[in-house]
């Protein structure tokens, strides 16, 4: 009997320590991440990138984030402005109007400008909430997306249709989030804070 424990006893550590080894804190997914239903790498996406809209509160508490999650994951983030609906569209023209004069993502206090005209409170008038975004602009020595000539207007427009087609494409429904290499989701609720975060997209950057 003895002689029969004993090989059993060591196939059974053996078993337990090849486990131990297997088992790892890598990002699953369907909980940290998941793979999108049509890629994007070959849309012109920066390696990672932010999915937001200018009217998502959480977007806004997220934007405070971005350089930690930006430093913990060794990486450039860029932006993409979703447009899966009504307000988050129109919203995006003022994103986009920034984006085009600043030759890239606007800075955190130009953000946080555009986050605070666009989420003006109940009772703002519209001519309020208008030079609220021309004073975002023209504080900056930019031009307001209101007084756009033509040519910046048809500007304007190609890219605000080249983030629609993307927002489709991608089938994205929840903001905030971030696209890894084109084809990675990564789900944020997944996540306790902005170091598991970034975690996740340096694993699927080397995915």
């Amino acid at each position: 009997m003895k002689s029969f424990i004993k090989p059993l006893l060591l196939i059974l550590s053996s078993a337990l320590f090849l486990t131990a080894c297997s088992d790892n804190n890598d990002p699953k997914e369907g909980v940290q991440y998941e793979v999108l239903s049509t890629s994007l790498e070959n849309d012109g996406m920066a390696p990672v990138t932010e999915v937001f809209a200018l009217s998502c509160g959480h977007c806004r508490n997220m934007e405070n984030f971005l350089p930690v999650i930006s430093q913990e994951a060794g990486t450039d983030i860029g932006k993409m402005h979703i447009t899966f609906n009504q307000s988050a569209h129109i919203a995006s023209m003022f994103y986009y109007a920034a984006e085009m004069q600043v030759d890239g993502a606007p800075d955190h206090a130009f953000m946080e400008d555009l986050f605070a005209a666009t989420q003006m409170g109940e009772g703002t008038t519209l001519t309020e909430q208008q030079e609220a975004y021309s004073k975002a602009f023209t504080s900056r020595g930019l031009v307001s997306p209101y007084d756009f000539n033509e040519e910046q207007r048809d500007t304007l427009i190609k890219k605000v249709d080249n983030a629609k087609m993307l927002s489709e494409k991608s089938g994205i429904s929840s903001v905030p989030t971030f696209v890894v290499n084109g084809k990675y989701n990564v789900l944020i609720g997944g996540h306790d804070d902005p170091k598991q975060i970034a975690d996740t997209i340096r694993y699927l950057l080397e995915k």
